[in-house]
């Protein structure tokens, strides 16, 4: 079963949500993994439109490392891209602006440098917006989270490595993101960056890797604060 259902699930009080977001891993089989994987690929493509094309708000798509490899080629990206759309992009939202970035050109650009480069310097113009002033939040989606629980942790499989951690992290800070919300874990975790930047790891709706069970993320937007909340499968009513 997928969880989701042709109408959001609502609560008593709640409105519906202005989109979803899918913060990486859309798809479980590899893109670079021989031509069974393919196979099995495309058949998980079909399943992923049969069923969110039923759901009644906007699906946002970020990209992760199920999605074009732990190391991205010109073809996965371009598959990929083919697929689900851009891999990287920003939108406004009731005044909240949105930041969609590929968290895999910083884990390995080794094979798209030029995309890498290309995909860094966008993203120094949409900080640049953020750092304006003229949105009343500007948050961030990516896959592969920065850090897990605090900024100065070990490197491990799931965060980034320093000094290129504290570099981003600081980069993002000083252009006002408020909120980053990630993926990749497979647990819920996150902690916050001098007391100003919150980093959000929202465990997944399908393959539990902790303790958590099966669930999604409510984001809540007021005029000067955001907050959140994970939300399992098991106590939504049917």
């Amino acid at each position: 079963s997928s969880g989701i259902n042709a109408e959001w699930p609502l609560r008593p009080g709640e409105i519906k949500p202005q989109f979803a977001i899918m913060c990486g891993d859309i798809l479980d089989a590899w893109p670079n993994n021989g031509e069974v994987a393919l196979r099995v690929r495309d058949k998980q493509y079909v399943d992923f439109q049969k069923i969110f094309n039923e759901l009644d708000i906007p699906l946002v798509c970020v990209c992760g490392n199920h999605d074009v490899g732990n190391s991205p080629t010109q073809e996965t990206v371009d598959k990929y891209r083919s697929d689900f759309g851009d891999d990287w992009f920003s939108f406004v939202c009731n005044g909240v602006f949105c930041i969609v970035i590929n968290s895999q050109y910083y884990h390995d650009p080794q094979f798209v440098p030029e995309i890498a480069a290309e995909h860094d310097s966008w993203l120094d113009e949409q900080l640049k917006i953020a750092r304006s002033g003229k949105y009343k939040h500007s948050i961030l989606f990516q896959h592969i989270p920065w850090f897990l629980n605090a900024p100065d942790e070990p490197k491990v499989y799931y965060n980034f490595p320093q000094p290129f951690r504290e570099n981003m992290l600081k980069r993002l800070s000083d252009a006002g993101i408020s909120k980053i919300f990630c993926g990749h874990y497979h647990r819920n975790a996150g902690g916050w960056y001098n007391d100003k930047m919150e980093l959000i790891v929202t465990s997944a709706i399908g393959l539990q890797q902790g303790t958590d069970r099966n669930g999604f993320r409510v984001v809540s937007v007021a005029e000067k604060s955001i907050s959140h909340e994970y939300v399992e499968l098991d106590n939504i009513d049917e």
